[in-house]
């Protein structure tokens, strides 16, 4: 008994110093408040394990080495920057365009590119469409072809980019991809994959994950972008990995997944260049030359009308910039504004701004896919519905698959189109990429595909919505508490 007694006071002692020694630090990071009181939540709530928790996902632990490293690997980041901004058409939005100027001021301070015009964007909302695409444009490819992307797996329409990309090796292009460690694991060690190195394609891994790494590391910090430059001339991005969705994640119950790129040439292509080189140099230490060779004072030559701005993000130098000017976004809407995401998880901040839209008379409409392949997420997401709804904001659920698109179309001529999901992981965690694209006829283009969306799609009905068990409303409401989280 006494020994049972003294187990048992150890025990809480134990518990007690961690969770006050972890509540302190919790409280010392100054994050938001809705991530602070979430993670109490778990630390309390969940003795030790909560611990082990907060400490494997807890902070944005991304390693000492690889910080200094970006850092050093910033700054002539930054001086190449300044020189694309000499040597780009810098757009200047016609006058009383505020929201314009201020979205594209905003942008340039936090993410260092300026909106450039005189680009030539192509939308391409079918996965054939984009392969056929892509394929082509490797099989024309004259000097180089970089890949960088979340997920590649093997099979499909993604085996053919494979084979295109060795026959551009055979003649003479260098080949460089780029893919996560943990959303590419299996391609990594695939035949394919040593087939493409046999032919002289680098293939690296980023942000690789293990026991040792994960002591200094925090392992879910991913590389989620989906980038491709071809020859410097021409660049994809979007929500479509290298993945043919006719065979990815077929047994998770949630259909084909639905995504779409751009295709883009003109000025703004450099931006995306230079954005995978940093990241190339990053994981290899191999891109600072390729850089420097881009950075003489020469003109970019135009290809096309659409004024574009890219805009890097991720928790490496400024966690921030995505986060900031998703809001400045959404403030600025007047008219109409509609937004497609895959995982919706916003916290406080971009809820109110979603409501104070809708409050200001702005049709709002949120599409989500009526199923997603993340019950947490599920949960959490409907959590959110019944104030949105309440403030007159439209909730589509999308019924054609796993709705994977990420796109915003604010009014008639500003879109927001890339990698970046409505969750805090996309938007504070991972590398991601997106455009900004102040074009009247692009966003026409982004809106009606947004909308074939919503024609395809459950339009959620307030009072049938409350209508839910007690239950059900229980389940979403604990899975909003750890929303902050996921």
């Amino acid at each position: 008994m006494k020994d049972f007694t003294l187990t048992t006071t150890l025990f809480l002692a134990a518990h007690w110093l961690i969770v006050i020694g972890l509540s302190i630090r919790v409280i010392m990071r100054r994050r938001p408040v809705g991530v602070s009181l979430a993670w109490l939540t778990v630390i309390f709530s969940v003795p030790f394990a909560g611990a082990v928790f907060y400490f494997l996902i807890g902070e944005s632990r991304i390693g000492e080495e690889y910080l200094a490293r970006a850092a050093k690997i910033h700054d002539l980041y930054r001086n190449w920057q300044i020189t694309l901004k000499k040597r780009a058409s810098r757009e200047k939005p016609p006058a009383g365009l505020i929201a314009i100027k201020a979205i594209q001021l905003h942008a340039e301070k936090l993410a260092g590119f300026p909106a450039m015009r005189g680009n030539k964007v192509h939308l391409m909302d079918h996965f054939e469409t984009v392969f056929a695409s892509i394929i082509e444009d490797v099989e024309y490819a004259k000097s180089t072809c970089h890949l960088e992307f979340y997920i590649w797996t093997v099979g499909g329409k993604a085996d053919e980019v494979a084979e295109a990309l060795i026959r551009a090796a055979k003649r003479g292009v260098i080949g460089r991809v780029l893919v996560d460690a943990v959303g590419s694991k299996d391609f990594v060690r695939s035949e394919l994959a040593q087939h493409l190195r046999d032919s002289g394609i680098r293939i690296v891994a980023s942000l690789p994950v293990g026991p040792l790494r994960m002591l200094v590391t925090r392992s879910d910090l991913r590389n989620h972008r989906k980038i491709i430059v071809i020859d410097g001339e021409i660049a994809y991005t979007g929500s479509q990995n290298l993945v043919d969705p006719r065979f990815f994640k077929q047994d998770e119950g949630v259909g084909q997944w639905i995504d779409a790129m751009i295709r883009m040439e003109g000025p703004s292509v450099e931006a995306l260049a230079g954005t995978f080189i940093e990241d190339w140099e990053l994981n290899t230490g191999e891109g600072l030359k390729a850089l420097e060779e881009t950075s003489d004072i020469r003109s970019i030559p135009e290809k096309g009308t659409t004024p574009v701005q890219v805009v890097p993000s991720g928790p490496a130098i400024r966690p921030e910039v995505i986060y900031q000017l998703l809001l400045t976004t959404i403030y600025s809407a007047q008219k109409k504004l509609v937004l497609t995401t895959p995982y919706f998880v916003p916290d406080e901040s971009l809820i109110t701004a979603l409501i104070s839209a809708a409050h200001r008379q702005v049709d709002v409409i949120i599409v989500v896919p009526a199923e997603v392949d993340s019950r947490l997420v599920h949960y959490a997401s409907r959590s959110l519905f019944d104030n949105l709804m309440s403030a007159g904001v439209t909730i589509a659920a999308f019924k054609g698959g796993l709705l994977h698109t990420k796109s915003i179309t604010v009014d008639d001529g500003i879109c927001v189109f890339g990698t970046v999901n409505l969750d805090m992981r996309s938007l504070w965690l991972n590398f991601e990429v997106s455009l900004f694209i102040y074009d009247p006829e692009l966003t026409k283009q982004v809106r009606e595909m947004q909308m074939k969306y919503v024609h395809n799609a459950d339009i959620l009905n307030l009072t049938e919505w409350r209508k839910r068990s007690s239950f059900q409303r229980f389940t979403e409401n604990a899975a909003q508490l750890v929303g902050p989280l996921l």
